[in-house]
């Protein structure tokens, strides 16, 4: 079973994937892509530690998702990856060198690292035997982006939301705390 649970920020997506692998059968490995950039940043990380089960495993992959997805595939266990939002920044914009502008984000884009990342992450979430749980924000509901960079990062999530989708048995849409199954 694969599940991907889509919504805005904010919107109980990340609590109610948590629930359902809290809800499964198996060991639950917790695949977190976010990393400390900033005081802020720390803090809702560790927010997140604590509200997570102490016997969960966690582990860090902030760029190499496909990697880390292959490396913790186990029968009869759950995956949840959260959140591909955050994923897709990190490989268009590896943490350290955020740019500070929107014109120079736009320049510094990886573009190529991230469509081949991308395209590994979904070819092993295809052929992973585990369950997996997937959390990401929906971005396209909101008006065009001002720059080329926020444009470009709407666009390449959606292109991620779709393949994902596309991957999983189940898509739900998270809003205030209540979903909409679509899929």
């Amino acid at each position: 079973m694969k599940a991907l649970f889509l919504g805005g920020a904010r919107s109980g997506k990340s609590a109610l994937a948590a629930r359902k692998a809290a809800e499964s059968s198996g060991e639950v490995c917790c695949i977190v892509t976010a990393a400390v950039t900033d005081a802020e940043m720390a803090a809702r990380i560790e927010a997140h530690r604590r509200e997570r089960p102490g016997h969960w495993r966690v582990r860090e992959a902030p760029i190499a998702l496909a990697s880390a997805l292959r490396e913790e595939a186990c029968a009869g266990g759950v995956l949840l990856v959260d959140c591909l939002t955050l994923w897709a920044s990190n490989c268009l914009w590896p943490p350290g060198g955020v740019p500070s502008s929107a014109a120079q984000a736009e320049i510094a884009a990886d573009i190529d690292g991230w469509r081949r990342e991308r395209g590994e992450f979904i070819e092993a979430l295809s052929s992973d035997p585990c369950s997996v749980i997937l959390v990401s924000n929906e971005v396209g509901g909101g008006i065009v982006p001002a720059s080329s960079a926020a444009r470009l990062f709407r666009d390449e999530q959606g292109r991620l939301n779709q393949a994902v989708a596309a991957a999983c048995d189940q898509v739900f849409l998270v809003t205030a705390g209540l979903t909409l199954r679509l899929k």
